[in-house]
């Protein structure tokens, strides 16, 4: 059976640092900002810089990674004899998954044994990147790629996501609520609580007063319904905010004992959407 490697996109939030250390490839997502013509790659704007430049009153509008730039990456990595395992942004957020299978198909039919799996993690942000890091450490135990497929499949409805958001305003620039809720929540120090539904999609759960009662609510949500309380792994993501990050984390130490496997932030792509102060806490549980 050939070698084969896993390939991701940056709506991961891993760090092109740490998915070359763990041997994955990638490609990035792209944004622009209604006033700058510029198209920047997930990678290519630093986090500060862009999250300054949302707080200064910047709309940034994302895009998916097209046909081509799937076609390019997939077909250089095939022509090195190797075959791939492409776990995508969920397709309940992003058309990105769909444009990857349409690449896959046509790379196959040129590259005649080559082999491209593309699996929907139904996953965004560390969600996804706590998948992947799940998957890495599977390959790295032997597994080839139909088995880690299987295991991708069958595991990602165990990756539960937990967010709530600092300005409701981004949300509704996304249409994920009303302009009327934005206003209110504002006036009235509204956080929401959010999660990932079965579909991939972003779903309210709890509206809480306050920053403070939201971190809260989030925590006691693992305390409650992780599979593995004290030793399973956790990652949390966050919207140039880390000193909230690090206090969510010392919540989950003082109230079970876990430590918090991998703080990183959120890319621009996925802050587009969310906008900075975003706090977001993955972990497993038996049913997301």
């Amino acid at each position: 059976m050939r070698d084969y490697v896993i390939f991701v996109d940056s709506a991961c939030d891993i760090s092109a640092d740490l998915l070359n250390e763990w041997g994955v490839k990638f490609c990035s997502l792209s944004l622009a900002f209604s006033d700058d013509p510029k198209e920047y790659l997930d990678h290519e704007i630093p986090a500060k810089e862009f999250y300054d430049r949302m707080r200064a009153g910047a709309l940034p509008k994302t895009s998916a990674a097209n046909m081509g730039k799937f076609y390019d990456a997939f077909d250089e990595i095939v022509k090195t004899g190797k075959d791939i395992l492409y776990i995508a942004f969920s397709s309940g957020l992003s058309a990105t998954c769909n444009f990857a299978r349409e690449a896959a198909e046509e790379v196959m039919q040129e590259n005649e044994g080559s082999k491209i799996t593309v699996v929907d993690s139904l996953c965004a942000s560390a969600g996804y990147g706590l998948l992947l890091y799940l998957a890495v450490e599977k390959k790295k135990s032997g597994m080839d790629i139909d088995q880690l497929a299987s295991f991708v499949e069958d595991t990602k409805m165990n990756v539960t996501h937990w967010f709530t958001v600092d300005d409701l305003k981004y949300l509704k620039a996304g249409g994920r609520i009303s302009a009327t809720t934005a206003l209110l929540g504002g006036m009235l120090n509204i956080k929401p609580v959010m999660k990932v539904d079965e579909n991939g999609k972003l779903i309210s759960v709890e509206k809480v007063r306050g920053r403070k009662a939201a971190l809260k609510t989030i925590a006691d949500v693992y305390c409650d319904t992780a599979t593995d309380k004290k030793d399973g792994v956790v990652f949390i993501s966050h919207g140039d905010c880390l000193d909230d990050a690090n206090a969510l984390a010392d919540m989950i130490k003082q109230n079970s004992g876990a430590k918090v496997e991998l703080i990183t932030g959120i890319g621009p792509v996925i802050g587009s959407h969310s906008g900075p102060g975003t706090l977001a806490l993955f972990f497993l549980v038996n049913e997301r």
